[in-house]
């Protein structure tokens, strides 16, 4: 996300130099893996998709949710890769 919303390239060189200036150990296969899983993908398409909660607010009635239109398999596929190699970072 940094690297993104900062014009840089995500490349393995890149993402080594953001772990090493936050403090973190880099594990070599780790960042191969998420460079490898982002290859192909939109980041802006992605962020747009993707809702992070923030807090819960307390609802008085029930309310219907809205369904949302279902993505293509392949997208949705590519989506969850990225989002799983991110996550690996910090796991």
């Amino acid at each position: 996300m940094l690297l993104h919303s900062t014009g840089q390239k995500i490349t393995e060189d890149n993402v080594k130099k953001v772990l090493k200036s936050a403090g973190a150990k880099v594990d070599e296969a780790r960042v191969k893996a998420l460079i490898s899983a982002l290859e192909g993908v939109n980041i802006e398409k992605v962020i747009k998709q993707t809702t992070i909660p923030v807090a819960a607010v307390p609802v008085a009635k029930e309310e219907k949710m809205v369904e949302k239109k279902e993505k293509p398999e392949k997208a949705e596929k590519k989506v969850e890769e990225a989002a799983s190699g991110l996550a690996s970072l910090f796991g």
